[in-house]
């Protein structure tokens, strides 16, 4: 078993798969991992938020940005994960397979860290595209995969520390068993027909790059002309903005072009309700604000519309006042809306009646929706129905 090991150690032995390359791929993949779990998290506290969340609300674009953070560095992650694994993968067919408690850990974290990181980041870039072939919740999933993920990697780099910190710089000598391939060490010596670590790293540093440049212009604007892979594109859509959910999809196209529809604002007995006429004839306000979904895709847009710290001082209700709003839609997870007060008291959160200078179209939530600073699109409530002030 011995020679065996040894056998397979000499036949991939490469420059390519090195203690200090692997450091170096784990090193820019701990970096965007990290990105992605702490953005990941603000995203998950928004939609469902525990009794200390703080909401922001400036800059108005911050979740615009955290959220294409978010997207950009997981999809990064997709050849760094895969260079990680092609660095290290002979590590795994050495026999015996577990040869202390201590080994055996560290054998179990690079487990679950493979396993949930493939599955995390799988389904993570399958969601951008709005697709769902799996029978789990996709977002309750994929936040505590995270926790997975994030759990074995500190305890993967708490058992790896001596030698991570050995090849954190310059270079160590490797394992003998490599020493045919990669040269005396120092010398940087390759085989003929191999590639160097430089090589490796240039050519990972670089098409990990182009990947991001050519996907994350559906986030920022600044790189929207490179946009060629991602599945939103910016100045798209029903008046220049895209759409996730259509109001044939929510099933909400009869009863938000009924005549008499209105929206009911109440407050514990007091109550008043508007129809579209009377919305109109209140004072008008408006605010360039950012709807930016979950899936990593946002759009910079003028709406216009009445305030809803207006609305909250028509029936006597306090600015400081958290709210449940109720959409048309009759199902689906975000038919109720829960706004906390930092978003209710906040002069820009609108009830938006107009975009980009017209008549809201049906599909972004005709004849009134939501719209506030700082925010998930899937919060940004359309076809309105009613506003209960808490």
């Amino acid at each position: 078993m011995q020679k065996l090991t040894e056998a397979l150690a000499a036949k991939f032995a490469s420059p390519t798969r090195s203690t200090r390359l692997t450091v170096v791929v784990g090193r820019w993949l701990g970096v965007s991992f990290t990105v992605c779990f702490l953005t990941g998290l603000l995203s998950h506290g928004l939609q469902e938020p525990p009794g200390w969340m703080f909401f922001p609300t400036r800059p108005v674009w911050i979740y615009q940005f955290t959220q294409g953070l978010h997207v950009t560095a997981g999809i990064a992650s997709i050849p760094l994960l895969m260079a990680k694994l092609w660095s290290v993968y002979p590590e795994l067919l050495k026999w015996p397979p577990v040869r202390s408690v201590a080994h055996g850990l560290e054998r179990a974290s690079i487990a679950l860290f493979i396993a949930s990181s493939l599955l995390e980041l799988t389904t993570g870039l399958i969601n951008t595209y709005k697709w769902y072939p799996w029978p789990f919740p996709f977002r309750q999933t994929h936040y505590w995969l995270a926790w997975v993920i994030w759990g074995s990697l500190l305890l993967h780099v708490a058992l790896k520390l001596p030698s991570i910190m050995a090849h954190w710089r310059g270079r160590a000598i490797e394992n003998p068993a490599t020493a045919s391939v990669t040269g005396a060490a120092g010398t940087g010596a390759t085989a003929p027909g191999r590639w160097s670590r430089r090589a490796f790293l240039t050519g990972l540093g670089v098409s990990t790059g182009v990947l991001v440049l050519t996907t994350a212009g559906q986030s920022f604007s600044w790189l929207g002309r490179l946009n060629l892979f991602a599945p939103r594109v910016m100045d798209t859509g029903p008046q220049s903005v895209p759409v996730n959910r259509t109001a044939d999809d929510a099933k909400v196209a009869g009863l938000a072009r009924a005549g008499d529809w209105s929206l009911t604002v109440t407050h514990h007995r007091a109550s008043r309700t508007f129809s579209l006429a009377e919305l109109h004839a209140l004072p008008q306000f408006s605010q360039e604000l950012p709807i930016a979904c979950v899936e990593g895709w946002s759009q910079m847009a003028q709406w216009r519309g009445v305030r809803m710290r207006d609305l909250l001082h028509s029936v006597g209700a306090s600015p400081d006042s958290a709210l449940r709003v109720t959409s048309l839609e009759p199902e689906g997870a975000y038919r109720l809306m829960s706004m906390p007060a930092e978003y209710a008291r906040d002069e820009r959160t609108l009830v938006a009646l107009e975009l980009n200078g017209s008549v809201l179209d049906l599909d972004h939530g005709y004849p009134a929706r939501i719209i506030a600073p700082g925010r998930p699109g899937v919060l940004q409530t359309k076809w309105l129905q009613s506003v209960e002030i808490l």
